[in-house]
């Protein structure tokens, strides 16, 4: 029998019979996770997703025992419910009991008296796999302040919905921000497993905190664990059971949100406060011809671009499997040119800060660049634009490779 015969016997094996098996998050495996836990004093990062079956993972630890001191939350709240961008303060969680420290308030990493008396932090977090979602960010300054102060992390992993393609610009450093903070393109295909093993291996970390993180390792001592999911590939299609923030609804959300979240660096709405945000977006000056909709104050959008306007412009929306059709392995940069090249009034397309910066605009911290923005303004096609992505978006994957716990 032949090997190539094998091997295809195997491949049909697994197309037919290993999607039976269905994806557990690393927070499903307890007994990997649990021994480590026990009579140490916890903390928990955490939101709303992060959940065993129906029941939250703050809960489910609670009953097992599990002495919790501290609960840090990222952008929306521990629960989930703030909107975009709006700062959190700390409280006290109401059903728990347990002090929330905000980590998307006044600070973003933990301090040496946050952690104080803290043996573990577990983080456990959906992502969605787009560079400017700021859940990886949270991680990233989640774990400068854990290895400074030389604490155990442990990243109950989770699949990345958009985790079956590598695409978009990779971020210029001078145009780092909370919405971008390393080299990586727009859609990056890991999960907050894998970027966090990226950003030790390749000494992304501050210099003073990789030394410290290096020291130990050379004793034995790895500060990062991750617990891996079961059953998932970075092919294989995934839909949250919790949504990941207000906005991000449903998978079809999900699957727009790389290529439509640019238009919150424009002046068109990208869909907040209607049913179906970033699968619309337009503007009340575009054609009357093209889809209409009426953006409307509501939770989680308590202050959308025109709202009780109607705003003409495109739709995406559709079911999930349908949408992710429309999308493609790709960000789909024809939604921003077409929107650009109708737009009546192209000096306001894009918004600029006060001080009439291209550099400082929102969209080129979403960009991670300048020369998008500008590429668009001058009419190049999209395959030109792709193009200039291609070199560092190879030497990403190269990296990318190296960390992958998935095949």
């Amino acid at each position: 029998m032949s090997k190539a015969f094998v091997f295809s016997l195997a491949l049909i094996f697994c197309i037919f019979f290993g999607q039976a098996q269905p994806v557990l998050p690393g927070a499903s495996n307890l007994p990997q996770y649990l021994p480590m836990l026990k009579g140490k004093q916890v903390a928990v990062f955490a939101n709303q997703t992060s959940t065993l079956a129906q029941t939250h993972l703050v809960d489910t630890l609670l009953s097992k025992g599990i002495k919790i001191n501290v609960i840090f939350g990222p952008e929306h709240g521990f629960r989930g419910t703030a909107d975009a961008g709006e700062k959190v303060g700390n409280y006290v969680d109401e059903k728990t009991g347990i002090p929330v420290i905000s980590l998307y308030g006044s600070k973003r990493r933990p301090s040496p008296q946050d952690l104080e008396g803290v043996d573990i932090v577990l983080f456990d977090i959906q992502d969605v796999g787009v560079r400017f979602y700021t859940f990886i960010s949270s991680l990233e300054e989640l774990m400068e302040g854990v290895i400074a102060a030389k604490k155990q992390l442990i990243i109950l992993d989770r699949p990345n919905p958009n985790g079956h393609y590598v695409d978009g610009p990779v971020l210029d450093p001078d145009f780092k921000s909370f919405v971008g903070m390393q080299p990586v393109p727009v859609v990056y295909g890991m999960t907050m497993g894998e970027y966090a093993r990226m950003l030790v291996g390749e000494k992304w970390i501050s210099a003073s905190n990789q030394k410290i993180y290096d020291s130990l390792l050379n004793k034995g001592k790895n500060l990062i664990k991750v617990i891996a999911c079961k059953n998932y590939t970075h092919q294989t299609v995934y839909s949250l059971p919790v949504k990941p923030s207000p906005n991000l609804p449903t998978m079809s959300s999900i699957y727009c949100y790389p290529s439509t979240c640019f238009f919150e660096g424009t002046v068109l709405s990208e869909g907040r406060g209607t049913a179906t945000p970033f699968q619309v977006f337009g503007h009340p000056s575009l054609s009357t011809e093209l889809y209409s909709f009426t953006p409307k104050a509501m939770s989680g959008a308590l202050f959308p671009k025109f709202a009780d306007q109607t705003c003409y412009g495109w739709t995406i929306s559709g079911s999930s499997d349908e949408v992710k059709k429309k999308i493609g392995n790709r960000i789909q940069l024809s939604f921003l040119i077409n929107a650009y090249k109708l737009f009546p009034d192209k000096d306001h397309f894009f918004i600029l800060p006060k001080s009439g910066e291209i550099k400082d605009a929102f969209f080129n911290k979403l960009a991670g660049n300048e020369e998008l923005m500008l590429q668009i303004i001058a009419g190049e096609s999209e395959e030109s634009i792709r193009k200039s992505w291609e070199p560092l978006l190879g030497e990403f994957k190269v990296i990318r490779k190296k960390y992958l716990l998935y095949n």
